[in-house]
């Protein structure tokens, strides 16, 4: 029992979705017609590859199934995939090397 009461919530679930959709109007809907300078378009480039290492990092060194401890196979797998994205310029092979690395690394350990 969480002690909030079912208006409650629906109250902050309708104030969380109308900031949610504040924010992306102010992206979409106020500059989404608008111009950018170069600079600005050069770097929204990058915005991707930002966003995926800040999602994949907390589940390589803090990994739930090894209960938040750092495991060898995960960093193996993140080196692998590391690799092979830089020598390939592509990230389906640096996915598919990650993979690889963390199955073998985990079915030789046992």
């Amino acid at each position: 029992m969480t002690g909030w009461s079912d208006p409650a919530i629906w109250r902050i679930v309708a104030a969380l979705g109308i900031g949610t959709y504040a924010i992306r109007f102010s992206f979409l809907g106020l500059l989404g017609n608008r111009t950018f300078p170069d600079w600005v378009l050069r770097h929204l480039r990058y915005t991707a590859v930002t966003i995926l290492p800040a999602l994949i990092t907390p589940m390589v060194l803090w990994p739930e199934a090894t209960g938040g401890q750092t495991d060898p196979a995960r960093l193996g797998a993140a080196a692998a995939a590391i690799a092979g994205g830089y020598l390939s310029r592509n990230a389906i092979v640096a996915i598919l090397c990650g993979m690889a690395t963390l199955y073998l690394v985990q079915f030789l350990a046992g």
